[in-house]
């Protein structure tokens, strides 16, 4: 098993890779097959191209196929910079059991401590997804809410938990202003 961030030349792999998440697992992604569908693969290579310490994919790999994905993105607004994304976290059903999902967090985290001035990463898990959850706990992140209802198709939904690793701050102190 190999693990590495995806560049432009897996963009086809990733984008048949993400419909197939999207598909085998609806409640767990924001995005559905049909938007997808409207994306171009050449967005996805553009995406990928573009990708830096602030943006970026990384999958798990059993040869040339892609088994596992987690994305990862840092605010862009300057008031939000110390705030970064957890995204896409997905491993095929054939695969899981395996610590993959570990694995990919594990480097998703590593790069985003990486990352100047990044104090907190956030990710959303349905809650029907215990073994999500168990792993996200497991690495530190913490529930803070849970919004309901947080994604519907059709007439079912399903309620999202909101949770935050925080990581150690910078050496520039803010205070914290409370209304």
């Amino acid at each position: 098993m190999e693990i590495r961030r995806l560049v432009e030349d897996d963009a086809q792999l990733f984008y048949d890779f993400r419909m197939l998440a999207l598909e085998t697992d609806p409640f767990s992604f924001v995005e559905s097959p049909g938007e997808l569908r409207q994306i171009p693969v050449s967005v996805y290579a553009e995406r990928l191209r573009a990708g830096d310490a602030e943006n970026f994919v990384f999958g798990a790999f059993d040869g040339r196929s892609i088994v596992g994905s987690t994305g990862f993105y840092q605010e862009i607004a300057a008031k939000r910079r110390h705030k970064g994304h957890i995204w896409g976290v997905f491993v095929i059903p054939s695969a899981r059991g395996q610590g993959i999902a570990r694995a990919l967090m594990t480097q998703a985290i590593a790069a985003a401590r990486a990352t100047p001035g990044l104090e907190q990463v956030f990710l959303t898990v349905s809650v029907t997804q215990q073994a999500a959850r168990n792993l996200y706990q497991s690495l530190g992140f913490r529930s803070i809410g849970v919004e309901p209802c947080g994604l519907r198709i059709g007439s079912l939904s399903v309620d999202e938990e909101l949770m935050l690793l925080e990581l150690p701050a910078g050496t520039v102190k803010t205070p914290t202003l409370r209304a």
